[in-house]
């Protein structure tokens, strides 16, 4: 299949938002860390929320996280009108500040790494300047940018940055072995301090859906290269994230997820959904999460705006991800 970020962000009618012991996963090893208990019961995932999908007031958005939802983790993206990577040191000790005061743990730094066209193909239709999350990085300062995504994990005390394979080409065949040694470069980059490299299955970029992710975590066998597995993005691109296309993943191998949800239209375009309102079979997956021993961040990423705004249509997806989560049987 081939997707265009025109096409799918055109359909989808918003193109902005689109145990405590060390575990060795291959080469490296990556910080395990407890899941949140909340009252008597531990969820078994670290249930989280990308910041910015609520509000670039960080420390509001901290608050409802923390305070209204009651969790204990928080996936960061951009605040302050600043993509994560371009925060200063000052920001950064604020940030950290603020975590601590909410006590916040992040699950990783949802960075816009390789999120660019990949040098020497023609230029990819998906090659516009958005959906970056107030960050505009090209070609040439990849490799500075995932070492600054390497020390913003030192700094937030988190152990993975997620990524994407550079803006979709028309026919990416010829490129895919030179993208995945780029990808193996960078996780092997990223082994030396213990991290893990999430890919994220992106309808705009190279990697849509659990089908093409599933190739590639084949094609690049490093332990610290994981999925950031994405099943509404999967969904938006007419693919059946599950069970289908998550039958296919190396289940030891999805090191995220976000959660969010989408709705097929009558002219048979897309449009993004709360979660649980939408065509994504979300108590399955999450069952199934749950069943293959995936412990990693559960991180909603709400898109849609059908509330009015970001924060309350937030507050309703959260409803429908937690209503989701009691449905799969799970206590979080």
């Amino acid at each position: 299949m081939t997707y265009t970020r025109r096409t799918v962000l055109a359909s989808l009618g918003l193109a902005g938002l689109g145990a405590a012991v060390p575990r060795l996963v291959g080469e490296v090893a990556l910080a395990s860390r407890p899941p949140f208990t909340a009252g008597s019961s531990a969820c078994p995932f670290r249930l989280a929320v990308i910041n910015d999908e609520i509000t670039q007031d960080f420390e509001k958005a901290c608050q409802i996280v923390a305070g209204e939802f009651g969790l204990g983790w928080i996936e960061l993206r951009s605040m302050w009108n600043q993509n994560v990577t371009e925060l200063d040191a000052k920001q950064i000790e604020e940030a950290n500040k603020i975590l601590g005061e909410h006590k916040l743990r992040v699950t990783d730094i949802a960075s816009p790494l390789f999120k660019t066209d990949w040098p020497g193909a023609p230029r990819s239709s998906q090659s516009e300047k958005r959906d970056q999350f107030d960050a505009g990085f090209d070609a040439t300062e990849q490799d500075k940018l995932l070492e600054h995504c390497i020390s913003l994990c030192k700094s937030f005390n988190c152990d993975r940055i997620r990524c994407f394979d550079y803006w979709r080409l028309d026919d990416p065949k010829p490129y895919r072995a030179t993208i995945n040694a780029k990808l193996q470069r960078a996780a092997e980059r990223c082994a030396k301090d213990n991290i893990a490299l999430l890919l994220e299955n992106e309808m705009s970029c190279n990697t849509a859906t659990g089908e093409e992710a599933a190739a590639v975590l084949k094609a690049i066998p490093n332990k610290n290269f994981m999925l950031n597995w994405d099943p509404g993005n999967a969904a938006a691109v007419g693919s059946t994230p599950y069970p289908t296309g998550y039958d296919l993943l190396p289940k030891d191998r999805i090191g995220h997820c976000h959660c969010k949800d989408v709705i097929k239209k009558l002219d048979h375009k897309y449009d993004w959904a709360p979660v649980g309102g939408g065509i994504v079979d979300w108590v399955g997956q999450l069952q199934a999460l749950q069943r293959d021993g995936f412990r990693y961040g559960l991180s909603l990423e709400t898109h849609w705006h059908g509330a009015g705004t970001p924060e309350a249509s937030t507050r309703v997806s959260m409803e429908g991800l937690k209503k989701a989560l009691a449905k799969a049987g799970l206590s979080c």
